[in-house]
């Protein structure tokens, strides 16, 4: 979560219209734990992880900053992925509704 208290796994779904990024508890239920709103958000990949010691050897964290300036950090499970992710979330806030 965008707190970063401890790093959690969670299941995401992106959808276009609304323009959302909604996370749920990959055990199951059928409720979003949450969601990101995306229009005219920043997504960008991440080096190093800010306030922390801990480097990110394989470059898979990446950053979304909302509109009203709320930071997430994701971890993608590998660089192609975080890749993919990167560009899908980047085309809805640009077109989603």
């Amino acid at each position: 979560g965008h707190r970063r208290k401890n790093w959690k796994v969670r299941k995401f779904v992106l959808r276009d219209d609304p323009a959302y990024l909604h996370y749920y508890d990959p055990a199951g239920g059928e409720e979003p734990l949450g969601a990101i709103h995306l229009r005219g958000c920043v997504v960008t990949a991440v080096e190093d992880m800010p306030d922390t010691k801990k480097h990110d050897d394989d470059n898979i964290l990446f950053e979304i900053i909302t509109a009203n300036e709320i930071h997430y950090y994701l971890q993608a499970a590998s660089s192609t992925e975080r890749t993919e992710w990167i560009k899908a979330i980047q085309s809805v806030a640009r077109t989603g509704k």
